[in-house]
């Protein structure tokens, strides 16, 4: 049934009765604008279901038409109605905006930037460590010519300054650095970095760093442990049983 159909059917059979308007609405009791929806197809006025076919059932009757038949049209046109308004635009996915890609490579750039930081970073204390254990090992090697060497008075005073403990101090970064040697100051200032040197003492040494991390110490030859926590400053104190060789 072509779409209208039903509604100009309904209102030729009315007004080929001469029933107006206001007497149907009278005589069945329905309201002037469903049965104005019914003839105009208006279906987002109607109600569905029982409430739709008791109206179309008792319009039918009051007019003397065949009440299935009515009913039949009405479904059908009903229906034609429903699928014609299932489709549905389509939904475009939308495309992620143009600043996502500048983004992207901006994220790139820093995590190249932060990890050839840390490999530089990471270099340098290791070279600065190297060194450190260079620099031991060779005062290492000395101490036997000054220990087994002339038997006179000057190398017997040279023998007993390379017997006293030896503190090397090797700096990573630059920092600040103190150092006592039996409670007198040996050095308090800026070291920078890859910076060594060699300290001695008869009973005690105190080293205090702005920053623990970027300071290693070897006591004889011995790595000691940090001064204190990453990026804060420590003091260690070793007593005369540390420097025990």
């Amino acid at each position: 049934m072509a779409r209208g159909n039903f509604g100009e059917r309904l209102k030729r059979e009315r007004e080929m009765r001469e029933v107006s308007l206001d007497e149907l609405t009278k005589a069945t009791r329905i309201s002037a604008r469903f049965v104005e929806a019914l003839e105009n197809e208006d279906w987002a006025k109607l109600p569905g279901g029982v409430f739709g076919h008791g109206f179309v059932r008792t319009i039918a009757r009051y007019l003397g038409l065949n009440e299935e038949a009515l009913l039949g049209e009405y479904d059908m046109a009903r229906a034609e109605h429903s699928h014609a308004a299932l489709p549905k635009p389509e939904e475009r996915i939308p495309s992620p905006p143009k600043w996502l890609p500048v983004l992207g490579v901006f994220i790139a750039l820093l995590l190249l930037a932060g990890l050839f930081y840390a490999t530089r970073y990471g270099w340098r204390r290791y070279a600065a460590y190297r060194a450190t254990k260079k620099s031991a090992a060779a005062s290492l090697d000395m101490q036997p010519q000054s220990q087994f060497g002339s038997t006179s008075p000057g190398s017997t005073q040279q023998s007993s300054s390379a017997a006293l403990p030896d503190l090397s101090v090797s700096t990573s970064a630059a920092t600040r650095v103190r150092i006592l040697a039996d409670d007198k100051p040996l050095l308090d200032a800026e070291l920078p970095a890859g910076e060594t040197r060699h300290f001695s003492a008869n009973q005690q040494f105190q080293v205090t760093a702005g920053d623990s991390s970027a300071v290693l110490l070897e006591l004889n030859g011995k790595a000691m442990p940090p001064l204190g926590a990453p990026g804060a400053s420590g003091t260690m104190v070793f007593s005369q049983k540390d420097l025990r060789p």
